[in-house]
């Protein structure tokens, strides 16, 4: 007789399916949940809503109740944007379950964080982890980071890497078409990048910057009128959200893909890209080299650049813009590189290894 399939409780945000608030960490988390159940693996999903890290007490109250209703001895996989910030919620349930804590980002290391806000989100995401059976990273930066900063011993330190779903080729242009992709927050730096625009307007190019526009409300108003103020109202378009067919045609029309994150564990879009054989001009900031990585040649498809560096990125925006070489030689070591990224069939089976 066939045991029956074991169980997986999946803690996450309480927005994880709100796609107006389409993050990395949610993209990832409906798609493990989805390729968990590929193995064959029955899942269980527990939204619970909050300002995580942040929750309120009817939040921490919610997510006593979700994880005192788990049958002892089940597997609990919690996003660490829900439990890295509240271990006297989590911890107490240590000894009757196995927990497993997803890392996307160390919260500490969020940015525009005050100095006392980063080293108290530290501490709790601390005894966090250690009350943990296992931590899971999403890349091998973050792992390293982890164990750097939280001393998390390597036997209960794992690595998920994102994948990525196979798509067409974009045909690709003239190199004049630039597109972000990301949460319009501080931490991707979507700021920076108006800022060395603004440097280069005197070329030729126009710039889309996609992804939600709820999650930090002063940033975008902020950023709105940085663009005005910068004259770039009319070349920089702030689009919001796009997923799905919407998010597919947007990558069709660009010609590069722009990253200027401050903090970046992986970088997702840095593969979206990849996959259609779109150059990538990224700070290199945290993961986002290993995960631009190289052609087999050698070859870097696109350009790094410091990160934080204003002056910098103009730089490598000018580079792009002005050398037909660069641009043909990264199109070519992108469409390269998507041979070798490995879909989300592969993220699932490396989280299935430490849950079930």
């Amino acid at each position: 007789m066939t045991a029956p399939p074991s169980t997986v409780h999946v803690v996450v945000p309480g927005d994880f399916d709100d796609r107006a608030r389409t993050s990395g960490g949610n993209v990832y988390d409906r798609r493990v949940c989805a390729g968990l159940v590929a193995t064959g693996t029955a899942v269980r999903e527990l939204p619970v809503a909050g300002t995580w890290p942040y929750p309120d007490d009817g939040a921490r109250a919610a997510l006593t109740r979700v994880l005192a209703a788990v049958p002892p001895g089940d597997a609990v996989l919690l996003d660490g944007l829900v439990a890295c910030g509240v271990p006297d919620v989590v911890a107490p349930h240590a000894g009757r379950l196995r927990l497993v804590v997803l890392v996307h980002l160390p919260l500490g290391d969020e940015a525009g964080l005050a100095p006392a806000a980063a080293a108290e989100l530290t501490a709790s995401e601390r005894a966090t982890l250690h009350a943990a059976s296992a931590v899971v990273a999403t890349s091998p930066w973050a792992a390293r980071r982890i164990a750097d900063v939280h001393g998390v011993p390597a036997d209960r330190l794992h690595i998920a890497a994102p994948g990525v779903d196979p798509a067409p080729l974009a045909p690709g242009g003239d190199g004049t078409r630039l597109l972000c992709v990301g949460s319009v927050t501080p931490t991707k730096g979507q700021d920076l990048l108006v800022e060395a625009l603004a440097l280069v307007a005197g070329l030729t190019w126009t710039c889309r910057l996609v992804g939600p526009l709820v999650r930090d409300p002063a940033y975008v108003t902020a950023l709105r009128r940085l663009i005005a103020q910068r004259g770039l109202g009319d070349r920089v378009r702030l689009i919001g959200p796009r997923t799905g067919p919407a998010l597919d045609a947007t990558y069709a029309e660009a010609d590069v893909l722009v990253l200027p994150s401050r903090a970046e564990t992986y970088g997702m879009v840095v593969t979206e890209a990849l996959a259609r054989g779109i150059p990538v001009v990224a700070a290199s900031v945290d993961g986002v080299p290993e995960t631009l990585g190289r052609a087999p040649d050698g070859t870097v498809p696109g350009l790094l650049v410091p990160p934080g560096n204003i002056a910098a990125l103009a730089a490598g925006l000018r580079r792009w813009l002005g050398d037909a070489g660069l641009r043909d030689t990264a199109r070519r070591a992108a469409r390269q590189r998507r041979e070798d990224l490995d879909g989300w069939e592969v993220t699932a089976r490396c989280l299935a290894k430490v849950l079930v």
